[in-house]
């Protein structure tokens, strides 16, 4: 027996709301998105994390963003065993489907996925170690990325590993045939972001000076 529910009243009565007025006010628009297709300009992958609104930060209108979420916008390696892969079926389809010119990767700043990766590298978090713990073998992917921060400071290696997970997706991106041709040729280009909650505070990898700056 399916065991669904009907949606919360709350949620119900913001969609009535929304019809109302967004949707009524642009109807053409969603029409013509309706019959023309989604054609996306950027492919963003960020973080599950309910705080993070990446339409909002960079003031997107329906239909511009293709945006893919997961824990500590991680994007493993290539891995073609035909098993299931969530991200890297979403990365194909941005790239060889709907050719987008751009990949984003959005970190942030108190992101639990970094910080679980944090407690279990060190020892605090046996329960992620477990084989059946699906964030722990998602986290596994930073494991390399903390190789390369946990000499910091203790207050600098969050946020420093925060950043790491952009970069390492941004590496893992890389080993995709199809990305890297894209990229290759000029077709489409890669970019790192971090984002800190608190302050709004946005900061972009430059590779002039291998380091994230703030915008």
């Amino acid at each position: 027996m399916h065991r669904a529910r009907p949606l919360p009243q709350y949620l119900v009565q913001r969609y009535n709301g929304w019809k109302a007025t967004s949707y009524a006010e642009n109807h053409a628009w969603f029409r013509r998105l309706a019959s023309e297709g989604q054609h996306p300009r950027a492919m963003i992958i960020s973080c599950c994390d309910s705080r993070v609104h990446v339409t909002s930060l960079f003031g997107a209108d329906t239909g511009e963003f293709f945006i893919h979420r997961n824990i500590a916008n991680l994007v493993p390696p290539y891995e073609p065993d035909g098993d299931h892969h969530g991200t890297s079926a979403a990365v194909e389809y941005a790239v060889t489907a709907l050719k987008v010119a751009h990949v984003i990767v959005m970190g942030h700043s108190s992101c639990g996925g970094v910080q679980g990766c944090l407690d279990m590298c060190e020892g605090r978090a046996p329960q992620l170690e477990e084989k059946t713990s699906f964030v722990g073998r998602w986290m596994d992917i930073l494991r390399p990325g903390y190789e390369k921060v946990k000499d910091l400071p203790p207050e600098r290696i969050s946020k420093a590993l925060e950043q790491e997970a952009v970069m390492t997706s941004i590496g893992n991106l890389l080993s995709f045939p199809f990305v890297r041709e894209a990229v290759d040729s000029e077709d489409m280009t890669l970019h790192g972001v971090w984002h800190e909650i608190g302050t709004g505070k946005l900061e972009v990898f430059d590779p002039a000076v291998d380091g994230f700056v703030q915008v």
